[in-house]
């Protein structure tokens, strides 16, 4: 699946999910106090952008080191994502997040909540594809953690403005769209084994 900038941009942000973050960072800075929580945030996000960049550049080398294809990442990047999108539209009940005390670091805000396996999985599919468009692929992700950081410092006042209803509403939606592209990139990837074999 050949990726645009726009595509690419909205992918990450679908991964990353800042509006299904919302619930699981006011869990974890429940007790932080608030006039330390947009710092807070802001870190986190950082290193998770950090990370994410990391991987851009450390990708090929870790896709070689481990004998992975194009090919395989791809499905397997599919597979992550169903499964992702399939949380996003039936999340498990709220009981199931521990409380956390103190001030979180690194984990569990900036890893895995943003930078988890799925958001991993495709900084490492985008550069996989399309090495020469790194640039565009760092622009993209920059984007995405830009607008995560701002819904994030903004998740009082954005579940206050529009309701609980409508924030569960949205994720839902962003779950639905995150289904298709994920079976669009296994069935891309299927149909490319299909033509390998045929060639053999």
């Amino acid at each position: 699946m050949n990726y645009t900038f726009a595509s690419a941009t909205i992918l990450l942000l679908l991964i990353t999910d800042p509006i299904g973050n919302i619930p699981i960072f006011a869990n974890a800075l429940r007790h932080v106090p608030p006039e330390r929580r947009a710092w807070v945030i802001l870190r986190e996000v950082l290193i998770a952008f950090v990370l994410l960049l990391t991987f851009m550049f450390v990708g090929e080398g870790f896709l070689r080191l481990m004998n992975l294809s194009e090919l395989s990442l791809q499905i397997g990047g599919g597979v992550i994502l169903f499964l992702i999108a399939l949380r996003m539209i039936f999340p498990p009940p709220s009981g199931e997040t521990p409380d956390s005390v103190g001030e979180p670091l690194i984990v569990p805000l900036a890893i895995p909540a943003i930078a988890g396996p799925s958001a991993l999985a495709t900084v490492l599919l985008l550069v996989s594809q399309a090495p020469d468009r790194r640039l565009e692929w760092i622009a993209a992700l920059g984007i995405t953690m830009a607008v995560s950081a701002v819904v994030l410092v903004l998740a009082e006042r954005i579940q206050r403005a529009v309701g609980d209803r409508f924030v569960v509403a949205l994720e839902r939606l962003m779950g639905l769209v995150l289904v298709a592209m994920s079976i669009e990139m296994m069935l891309r990837g299927i149909k490319t084994f299909a033509s390998q074999l045929a060639r053999l």
